[in-house]
């Protein structure tokens, strides 16, 4: 049993959260949680809790995992939300994709309260919770971050302390600008192979081995025309979100982005289209639309 006083709280089972709760519970801890469907709590092997209050009450270390700042700071600021019962020497671990600004509001929130918040943006998809591989770029208290670095580490592989408050979700929103730069840029790429005639797999090895590789290239196309489109990963609609929390920090920081309009435009097409709710890879189902009803593998989901 792992060397932890009393449970660990969990806020959001879901796609993320319940596979980072499981590598938790499979390492030895014992797991409070709660989520929008409690349905979902025990098929990670989580213990439903009540509600935040008991949450609170019960859990010295909380982590969030939930789709945006909306709702985090509902669950953190709303009524009976964890604010509201949070209690001196906690951390709480948001381990979701948010609006870095609004992360620091609530650092200095629960700060009041001798809380500690760490922001901590995960990478490495549904796979690397599955597999306990992911990347996490935390900002925050290090001395927090070294207190629960034994329980990150059930579902990560590297930990990266980026500095203080929002430093974590701020290099989140840049990773995942990035990811989907070149997921929109790379199934455009696919589009276009197919059209022209080319044998995809084999446009895929030389861009692989050339300057066009990317993530999307690499880890992504390779079962995407095979029929394999990985779905159980970040939807359309999430990836849109993470766009426009890019178009906005760049805005704050006075940066110019010409790629990100275009970024977004492609994503907020695709979910137009009816691919919002699938995985952000259908990306390239709406540029192949788009095309003239082109897709990139002839098999069937």
């Amino acid at each position: 049993m792992a060397a932890q006083h009393g449970p660990v709280g969990m806020v959001g089972t879901g796609n993320m959260g319940g596979r980072m709760t499981r590598r938790m519970v499979e390492a030895g801890y014992d797991v409070l949680a709660v989520d929008a469907d409690p349905a979902r709590i025990p098929a990670c092997g989580a213990i439903p809790a009540k509600d935040l209050a008991e949450l609170a009450a019960r859990c010295d270390v909380i982590m969030l995992s939930l789709p945006d700042s909306a709702v985090i700071e509902t669950v953190i600021r709303g009524p009976d939300g964890l604010l509201e019962h949070a209690r001196d020497g906690q951390v709480v671990v948001d381990l979701s994709t948010a609006d870095p600004a609004s992360t620091r509001a609530l650092h200095h929130r629960l700060a009041a309260r001798g809380v500690r918040y760490l922001d901590a943006g995960i990478s490495g998809g549904a796979a690397g919770a599955e597999q306990g591989t992911l990347t996490l770029m935390v900002g925050g208290d290090a001395a927090a971050l070294a207190r629960v670095r034994p329980l990150l580490g059930t579902f990560s592989a590297r930990v990266h302390h980026m500095g203080g408050s929002g430093a974590g979700h701020v290099t989140k929103v840049l990773n995942n600008f990035l990811n989907g730069v070149t997921l929109a840029a790379t199934a455009e790429v696919m589009v276009a192979g197919q059209k022209a005639g080319l044998d995809l797999a084999q446009l895929l090895e030389v861009i692989n081995t050339s300057s066009g590789v990317s993530y999307a290239s690499l880890n992504r196309f390779p079962h995407i025309i095979r029929g394999d489109y990985l779905e159980g990963g970040l939807t359309g609609r999430l990836m849109a979100k993470d766009v426009r929390l890019y178009l906005a920090l760049a805005e704050e920081l006075g940066v110019t982005t010409l790629v990100g309009p275009g970024t977004l435009t492609a994503f907020r097409v695709s979910n137009a289209l009816g691919y919002g709710d699938m995985i952000s890879n259908r990306v390239v189902d709406a540029l192949g639309d788009l095309a003239g009803g082109v897709r990139v593998t002839d098999q069937e989901d």
